[in-house]
């Protein structure tokens, strides 16, 4: 039997110092697997090929794991079929026909409301706001990387905060690969404790009601004030390719087609947590009830669209697959996070670690080093998902052998994750918001870090004073 020593924390080390140098998360968590099985069953470099392919192929013997893959291609074909049969386009029309918005705050307090409203995924909610709301701020002379900062404020930082949606789905997920028993339990008691995704989300809240512009914002505002949308030689990343959202709605598009389906998932998923659980919410199944959740949305939105006739069964499906492609990539790296979790739990990585820590690291530092570790390796890579696949496995392999709480350690990387999502100039979500803003990337990203900071600051020291209560 394999007994933990130093090796141990090479395989999940490697992986992260590779995801960092290389930017290819995909790739660093295969060495790592590869690695690891080569340390655990003692083997050369090429038999070690064999047996790491073999462990990722055992991650589909569990039916949780298996489900949450699936979970993950299907919400990509939901979200390519709301946007592409006019859901987007149609719930834009209906709220410019209201004439809610009469000034600027207005239109920064819907943009806002909109990120917390539409939490399905980070990017539809980012697309979703930044089309509805960029008309209306160059209407109102406010800047557009004031918009990208806060619908970038509350897409992500809301995802990360609710159980019932694709964010939730993995990070559950990934959490009952890492021997957690009651993961749903463990994410919501994460909620509270989730010092920057709530921080970002409050202080967004703020520079909307006090009319806060710091820095490189407050020159934005001044410039756009002036009659300039950009500064001279910026670039606004608009990709037309991404969403339609921005074209003027047809007879047949319908807001139904985005907001039925979304309520379908939404009140799906503790429905099957529910059923699953016996009528016990905690003890429910997270991925049999989110992959329950996103059939029946599917189901609901082509249910809406063959009866009023505007796709038959062979556009939908291609429309379906489309968008599942998209999401490959991420069902990709889940799959090797999985088996990345299974090959550190054999090698005891987390014992290790974690008798390692009690010898000697203060307990107290564990919470506010996991955020850090996260936001590096978050910033690096430019992704919150990666992150959490190379951090949850390990910080839950720590808190497990101590016996200390699992939903604050949870909560620390999910933090810290984040953070450096939010300041990397090469996070997916990031560019994302810089695109529907159409703003220029680089000025968003100037104009959002003193935001960022400020709030890693304040998650930061909320980690510290946690360890220093709790641990």
């Amino acid at each position: 039997m394999y007994e933990p020593n130093w090796l141990s924390i090479l395989p999940p080390v490697l992986a992260i110092i590779l995801a960092i140098s290389t930017r290819q998360v995909i790739l660093s968590l295969g060495v790592g697997i590869w690695m690891g099985f080569c340390l655990l069953e003692g083997v050369q470099p090429l038999t070690g090929v064999a047996y790491a392919l073999d462990g990722i192929v055992a991650v589909f013997s569990d039916a949780g794991d298996s489900k949450v893959i699936m979970f993950t291609l299907m919400i990509g074909g939901l979200i390519a079929t709301i946007e592409k049969v006019g859901g987007v386009r149609g719930f834009i029309d209906f709220l410019q026909h209201r004439r809610w918005v009469r000034k600027a705050k207005h239109a920064q307090w819907l943009a806002f409301l909109i990120g917390v409203v539409v939490f399905i995924e980070s990017n539809i909610t980012l697309l979703v706001a930044g089309a509805i709301s960029r008309p209306l701020f160059d209407k109102y002379k406010i800047s557009r990387e004031k918009l990208a900062y806060i619908i970038d404020s509350t897409s992500a930082p809301i995802c990360i905060l609710i159980p019932l949606n694709a964010w939730g789905a993995v990070v559950i997920s990934l959490l009952a690969s890492s021997a957690i028993e009651n993961p749903v339990e463990v994410f919501v008691g994460a909620i509270a404790f989730n010092f920057y995704a709530l921080a970002a989300i409050g202080v967004a809240a703020l520079v909307i009601w006090r009319d806060i512009d710091i820095g490189p914002m407050k020159a934005a505002q001044r410039r756009t004030e002036n009659g300039l949308m950009l500064w001279p030689g910026a670039t606004p990343m608009v990709d037309p390719a991404i969403i339609g959202a921005h074209e003027v709605a047809s007879d047949t598009d319908k807001a139904r087609f985005m907001l039925l389906p979304i309520l379908v998932m939404v009140v799906g998923m503790p429905l099957g947590l529910y059923v699953t659980g016996d009528g016990d919410l905690r003890a429910g199944s997270g991925s049999t009830a989110v992959l329950w959740a996103v059939v029946a949305a599917l189901t609901m939105a082509w249910v809406l669209v063959l009866w009023q006739g505007k796709y038959g069964v062979t556009e939908l499906m291609q429309i379906f697959l489309r968008g599942a492609g998209g999401l490959l990539p991420v069902a990709v790296i889940l799959l090797l996070a999985l088996a990345m979790g299974d090959v550190a739990s054999l090698l005891g990585t987390g014992v290790y670690i974690a008798q390692l820590v009690q010898d000697s690291l203060p307990i107290f530092l564990l919470l506010p080093l996991l955020f850090l570790v996260s936001a590096v390796i978050a910033f690096s890579i430019g992704t919150s998902w990666g992150t959490f696949a190379i951090m949850i496995p390990l910080a839950m392999q720590i808190a497990l052998p101590l016996e200390l709480s699992a939903s604050l350690f949870l909560a620390a990387v999910l933090s810290g994750a984040v953070f450096g999502d939010h300041a990397s100039p090469i996070s997916d979500t990031t560019v994302v918001a810089s695109m529907a803003a159409a703003t220029d990337h680089i000025d968003h990203v100037r104009t959002q870090l003193p935001y960022a900071v400020l709030n890693g600051g304040i998650a930061l020291s909320g980690f510290l004073i946690l360890g220093l209560v709790a641990l």
